[in-house]
């Protein structure tokens, strides 16, 4: 689309904790437009973190959220060509972009994990994310080691 921007969609919340975000993470999660079979990997995966984190005085679902939390970035590099040189220019994200990058990683560094079943990996990679460990929080420590790094092109802004 040249001139317009495209309209932000209205996403439904879930039936079980009536969350958007919920609802946002299990679009990410499905695969070949199988959204029953998302939530039903999503709310095991649920159930599982909370048979394994009894001894918390928290749900499931705020656990999901401080992991998500741990593991949404700050800032992000992006390439920029100044006079035939290539630059990491570090850049803030968006507040969608956050949430989104966050997801993803989530949902990919779960699936990369070993496990019998994708709810089992996916309880692993949130407990995990919530210990401030594992796969999608190495991945933001990188971004921000990366833009850390490159503070000094931080002029080059676009």
């Amino acid at each position: 689309m040249r001139k317009s921007r495209p309209k932000k969609r209205i996403l439904l919340p879930d039936p079980k904790f009536n969350d958007v975000l919920v609802t946002r993470f299990v679009n990410d999660l499905m695969m070949d437009g199988k959204k029953n079979l998302a939530f039903k990997i999503f709310y095991d995966a649920l159930e599982i973190v909370k048979s394994k984190t009894e001894k918390l005085e928290k749900s499931p679902l705020e656990i999901w959220k401080k992991s998500l939390e741990n593991i949404t970035p700050a800032v992000e590099v992006k390439s920029r060509r100044v006079g035939g040189a290539t630059f990491q220019v570090p850049m803030e994200i968006r507040p969608e972009r956050k949430v989104s990058i966050s997801i993803k990683n989530m949902i990919l560094f779960a699936r990369k994990r070993s496990g019998k079943s994708m709810a089992e990996k996916l309880s692993a990679e949130i407990i995990a994310a919530f210990n401030e460990e594992g796969g999608a929080f190495k991945k933001k420590e990188d971004t921000h080691r990366m833009a850390e790094a490159n503070r000094a092109f931080a002029h080059f802004r676009f």
